[in-house]
């Protein structure tokens, strides 16, 4: 169990390096909106030891079918951090694609309530996108909640998208940041990541 373990994080480890190296090349070639969120760094070894540690939890704990799932989503994950930090703005490749994926294994599976879970944060989050213009809500963190309903399901996703909007809100007061846009996605990350090993375990 040890060495599933460690080749576990190892393997998940890769797949953060391979998400940051996709970020990175992303972000170097798209320009910010003019409303996007004022660029920052990415913590690029957190996010990959983060990775690891899902992959320690995963492999030892999931079936074969969920780690290569996650380990995907781990590389979206990764990706979108560093984007949203960097220029602000969320690569539909990134979302639609391990949407896609999850989808795909659904319909395979026979199992439709994949779409209602994924339907379900991303209806509310969709009218904030409508309502604000894309500006206090945008598209690619909208996408980003339907990536995290299909993967979590409805009611975990629901809960840690929450907690994601309030420690948003929070942070962003505590450093003095109390108008503007902020870069949303990584806290919508954060709490997918967060929520993967504990569903795992569960």
């Amino acid at each position: 169990m040890i060495t599933a373990a460690l080749l576990g994080a190892l393997f998940f480890a890769a797949a953060g390096y391979l998400g940051a190296i996709a970020g990175l090349w992303f972000a170097e070639r798209i320009d910010p909106l003019p409303d996007s969120p004022k660029p920052g760094r990415a913590p690029v070894g957190a996010l990959i030891a983060a990775c690891s540690v899902i992959g320690a939890i995963v492999t030892t704990h999931g079936t074969q079918s969920q780690i290569v799932l996650i380990a995907v989503v781990c590389v979206a994950l990764v990706a979108i951090w560093i984007t949203d930090t960097m220029r602000g703005v969320v690569p539909d490749v990134f979302t639609l694609g391990p949407l896609g994926l999850i989808l795909i294994l659904a319909v395979w599976q026979h199992d439709w309530f994949t779409f209602v879970s994924a339907a379900i944060p991303f209806v509310p989050f969709a009218v904030a996108a409508m309502l604000s213009h894309g500006r206090g809500m945008g598209w690619g963190d909208v996408k980003m909640v339907a990536l995290g309903g299909a993967l979590l399901g409805a009611q975990t996703a629901v809960l840690v998208f929450a907690f994601a909007c309030l420690a948003a809100v929070a942070l962003n007061y505590l450093r003095g940041h109390r108008s503007g846009p902020i870069a949303f996605a990584p806290y919508l990350a954060a709490a997918i990541g967060l929520a993967i090993p504990l569903g795992i375990l569960r």
